[in-house]
């Protein structure tokens, strides 16, 4: 049976053969270890001794489900055998039921960064650590989500924990910086069937240059051809303006000419009116 680190696990055994038996007495080992015993008196009484609070049923007498209840798995238990046996006497019987106990535990998602690079040259490092898991991973480097890194590019390291016997792992990728650069780092425990990755894209300066460069031509040409259009279109408009006020000016000049005509023979009439007069009073 698989159990999960760190979580509680029952390891099954079901014997409906043994509920007819009298002053019934069993044990569970861990190995050689007897880590739980049990005993139904006729009274119906139960005794039961355990270590690390391992235990049975309750009801195991009257359904026949003897499991052995482990309140939480721990990696050290890996490849273990646990058996039961029924005692009478002192005596132990051949074994009723049989386990074997596989542990494991998952990794946390890889957690992948770009570090600073020492080397120059246009290379990148990245780094990828994963941790907390159960048994050792294996952990891999994919390059454009195709391509594998080239001999001596990768140095991974696994670091078991002595208190918990879990592992960290951390690896960590060289590679020249060339072109457009994307990374994977993937992180398997076939135990658990688990497989874990995280990507990083990085992009070659010299690229990010060009295109800023190229980017900045573009915007430059853009914005002259939009300030000569602005341009154009203001003297455009002013050449209308003045187009406008000429006209203007050049009606408003035939209408005072046209005015002065007008009045023209209306004052030749009284300036002949003023005459007669001045010829009589000469006459007198």
């Amino acid at each position: 049976m698989l159990g999960l680190v760190g979580r509680p696990i029952s390891l099954s055994c079901f014997l409906p053969q043994l509920l007819t038996s009298v002053n019934l007495s069993i044990a569970w080992r861990r190995g050689e270890e007897v880590v739980l015993r049990s005993a139904w008196r006729e009274d119906g009484e139960v005794e039961e001794w355990s270590v690390s609070r391992f235990s049975t049923p309750e009801d195991a007498s009257l359904s026949g489900n003897f499991s052995l209840q482990l309140p939480s798995v721990a990696a050290s238990e890996n490849n273990t055998h646990f058996s039961l046996v029924e005692t009478s006497g002192g005596n132990s019987s051949s074994e009723l039921c049989s386990v074997c106990l596989q542990t494991a535990a998952s990794f946390s998602t890889p957690l992948l960064q770009r570090e600073k690079s020492k080397h120059g040259g246009g290379k990148a490092v990245f780094s990828c650590e994963s941790s907390g898991g159960f048994p050792a991973p294996t952990l891999s480097w994919l390059i454009n989500n195709k391509e594998y890194p080239p001999p001596g590019a990768v140095t991974t390291i696994t670091t078991p924990l002595p208190d918990t016997q879990l592992f960290n792992i951390s690896s960590r990728l060289t590679v020249s910086l060339s072109k457009d650069l994307g990374v994977t780092c993937i992180v398997e425990n076939p135990k658990l069937n688990e497989t874990l990755s995280s990507s990083s894209y990085s992009v070659n300066r010299s690229t990010v240059h060009s295109r800023a460069s190229e980017s900045m031509w573009i915007f430059s040409t853009a914005l002259c051809v939009v300030v000569g259009l602005l341009v154009l279109t203001g003297v455009a408009y002013q050449i209308h303006l003045d187009r406008v006020h000429k006209r203007k000016k050049h009606d408003f000049q035939k209408l005072q000419s046209r005015g002065y005509k007008r009045r023209s023979p209306d004052k030749e009439e009284e300036m002949e009116e003023e005459k007669e007069p001045m010829k009589k009073e000469s006459e007198v």
